[in-house]
């Protein structure tokens, strides 16, 4: 499975949960700490649990393990895939720490293709 691989199942994941804001950067340019950066919100702990939760479901079904997860307990998970980090907040988190600034020198990935319109 290769990097893009894993984005286009997490973004999916993510989609099919109702996340709020996706993005995905480019940051292998960037950076030596992976490929892609996945961020994404949810509208309340609950919600951001279950999109956590979903993205390694759906990953494990598709034979891929997680590294490393952080933040099971608090408003703000990590999933490191390695060359694929993925983010997922709560609005507050997401403001607050303000990932997509950071990263905004990173090329933006087109995910319209596989996420459903509002």
């Amino acid at each position: 499975m290769n990097p893009f691989d894993i984005v286009t199942v997490a973004v999916k994941a993510l989609d099919s949960k109702k996340a709020k804001d996706i993005q995905v950067y480019k940051i292998d340019e960037l950076t030596t700490l992976g490929d892609y950066l996945v961020i994404a919100n949810g509208t309340s702990s609950t919600q951001v649990r279950a999109l956590a939760d979903e993205v390694e479901y759906k990953l494990t079904e598709a034979g891929r393990e997680p590294h490393h997860i952080e933040g099971r307990a608090t408003n703000w998970y990590l999933l490191d895939y390695q060359s694929v980090m993925i983010h997922v907040f709560d609005k507050d988190a997401r403001e607050f720490y303000n990932l997509d600034r950071l990263w905004a020198d990173a090329e933006k990935v087109d995910i319209s293709e596989l996420v459903t319109e509002d």
